[in-house]
């Protein structure tokens, strides 16, 4: 047995029990950090913290409240709120109760909420706020076994009805005095129940936030989190002196095991997740590694790269000889430490990076807090390019992949030796291997029971002999790194027979052109590609004050000719790197940007293709209009 794989086995039955661990290990250490926005409603939040104590104060009392209100073990108690500490702690107490813990984005509808609510059976619902509130009220005649609904912050409203007797609702204040009341009761009730789970027990439904289609719930039992979390300490990627920003959304899987990963390794975290306050939020944390989507570093990318073009001249300049000069050093030196195990470079190269150093990188790494070691980044590709510019700027993206139905980590980049363009090397414990036509399969501790109360679609994915069909597309190189070429769906042949990769096509566009936010690449059963591209609108509004456009709203601005002609030289630079049949033939450039709100994006900012398609299928049908299909 390896060092590593000793790390994972034999392993607790549940986070519950890593988190009491925790609680015994490291009592007065500091857990979590969270900010409070000032009475005054301006100026900088302030930022406060619990200890590992005072995080298991509050989870004991959610768990106990829970168990107060007649939860039993398995039994569904939903999340609906944003990023904020209370979600974390009213998690561990939903576990620590020997509930499972149904999530759901804040930003779902009233009618998919209910679905989701009615098909998890969820008995609780713990709601951030009165609009959430609001949406389970709608439709609680809908909701037969949702008996209470538990609101995280009312802001001084009140929450129950006057009109009815026997109203739901109550604030997680009150919850955890009910639990603080039954301790005093039953004092061991809560360490009994965590001591008593099982690693088969259901611990978290997710539901995937599919393309089509109602979402399916991921049945996640306890043992795939503290396999999670011992995976991730073995890793060894993080530390216990790190401090991690989390702002991904807790209701997606990449969010959620980072928090697992925080209870078993036992280090700080700073939890904000309103995406508006990252750039204020960097600096004040100052943290030592956090996750993001791929669109969150394009956007900075793109915003370093539009500012210094608005800047002009010999700037722009300069930005531009810095970023290939950070892209020549990463991939330099990746390639070196992949034959020869040093990071090395040529001197002359040396020397040019030090000066691009000094003039471009080390204010990029300022905006990131200064003490950033290292980005993890998921839930969709990376543009290598970005990746490499990022590398060479000294701050290291390394690029993970997992599903939901893998409990979100499977691969992840190694500290030392990452290589761009990669997700890394299987996690301890992760099996994998390529199927004949090219999918990637699973297995391992990290895979899901199934999908809920959906034995046929769970038949389709899951092998009898626990082998989990992933959709995606890979490539395995001779030492264990695994490449993602596209997802299995999403690949098309054009009419003439060829298959193309769009994912890979619409990365690439992303590394040339600093403006744009959202691209689909189009062609199946056509004789040519074509392509929809929606603008950043503060990198374009900044171009376009630049060049004659200035007051002139962004609607406007996106239909002139001048974008066209700006967008469509960025196309030929594109179409210079491509096969002739990769090759975008058209494009149009979108009316505005895609978004969550209009269900073109997931809310981990995947695109939805089949949404968008049909959306702007009249711009699609026009740039085919007249051409000969085959």
């Amino acid at each position: 047995m390896s060092d590593t794989q000793s790390q994972i086995e034999p392993r607790p039955p549940s986070v519950a029990a890593l988190f009491l661990e925790r609680i015994e290990a490291t009592p007065e250490s500091e857990a979590y950090r969270y900010p409070v926005p000032p009475a005054s409603g301006s100026g900088p939040d302030e930022w406060k913290s619990y200890t590992w104590t005072q995080a298991a104060d509050r989870v004991f009392a959610v768990a106990a409240g829970l168990m107060d209100l007649g939860i039993e073990p398995e039994q569904r108690v939903a999340i609906m709120s944003n990023t904020r500490v209370d979600w974390i702690l009213a998690d561990l107490g939903v576990m620590c109760a020997g509930a499972a813990t149904t999530t759901i984005y804040p930003g779902t509808n009233a009618e998919e909420s209910a679905y989701i609510l009615a098909d998890s059976e969820s008995r609780v619902l713990v709601a951030e706020d009165t609009a959430q509130l609001a949406k389970a009220r709608e439709k609680r005649a809908e909701l037969p076994d949702l008996a209470h609904v538990v609101v995280i912050d009312a802001a001084g409203e009140p929450v129950t009805d006057p009109a009815d007797p026997e109203d739901w609702a109550l604030t997680l204040d009150e919850l955890m005095t009910r639990g603080r009341g039954y301790l005093q009761k039953h004092p061991d009730a809560v360490t009994e129940t965590v001591r008593a789970l099982r690693s088969d027990q259901l611990a978290t439904l997710i539901y995937t936030s599919g393309t089509t289609g109602k979402p399916k719930g991921v049945r996640l039992p306890h043992d795939n989190w503290s396999y999670m979390g011992k995976a991730i300490a073995a890793q060894g990627l993080v530390e216990p002196e790190d401090v991690q920003y989390l702002w991904l959304p807790l209701a997606h899987v990449f969010g959620k095991v980072l928090t697992t990963g925080g209870v078993e390794v036992g280090h700080v975290t700073a939890v904000d997740g309103r995406i508006d306050k990252i750039i204020e939020n960097l600096p004040v944390v100052q943290p030592t590694y956090m996750a993001a989507v791929p669109r969150i570093f394009e956007k900075v990318y793109n915003g370093v790269a539009s500012k210094a073009k608005a800047a002009g001249g010999a700037k722009y300049k300069i930005f531009l000889w810095a970023a290939e000069v950070a892209r020549e050093y990463a991939k330099v030196t990746q390639d070196n430490h992949r034959r020869t195990g040093t990071a090395s470079a040529p001197t002359g190269l040396k020397v040019k990076h030090a000066i691009a150093d000094k003039l471009v990188y080390a204010k990029l790494r300022d905006a990131f807090g200064g003490r950033l070691r290292a980005c993890i980044s998921g839930s969709a590709a990376l543009a290598p390019d970005i990746g490499y510019f990022f590398a060479g700027a000294g701050i290291h993206i390394l690029e993970g992949y997992g599903l939901t139905e893998s409990s979100a980590a499977s691969f992840c980049n190694p500290g030392e030796g990452y290589r761009t363009g990669t997700v890394g090397k299987p996690l301890p414990g992760c099996e994998v291997r390529i199927a004949e036509d090219g999918e990637v399969l699973l297995r391992g501790p990290g895979i899901m029971q199934g999908y809920h109360g959906l034995p046929e679609k769970t038949e389709e994915v899951l092998e009898p002999d626990g082998w989990f069909h992933t959709g995606d597309i890979g490539e395995l190189s001779d030492d264990g790194f695994l490449r993602i070429t596209d997802r299995k769906k999403d690949m098309f042949k054009t009419s003439g027979g060829k298959y193309v990769a769009p994912t890979e096509i619409e990365g690439r566009f992303k590394a040339v052109c600093p403006y744009v936010s959202t691209i689909l690449v189009h062609g199946a059963d056509r004789n040519y590609c074509t392509a929809l591209i929606a603008l950043d609108e503060i990198a374009l509004m900044g171009w376009a004050e630049e060049h004659g456009l200035k007051g002139r709203s962004y609607a406007d601005v996106v239909a002139s000719p001048e974008v066209r002609e700006l967008v469509g030289g960025y196309v030929e630079r594109l179409n210079e790197n491509l096969q002739r049949w990769q090759t975008i033939k058209q494009f149009r450039v979108l009316p505005r940007d895609l978004d969550v709100e209009h269900g073109e994006l997931t809310p981990s900012l995947k695109l939805k293709r089949p949404v968008v398609e049909r959306e702007f299928g009249h711009l699609l049908e026009e740039m085919y209009a007249g051409a000969r299909e085959k």
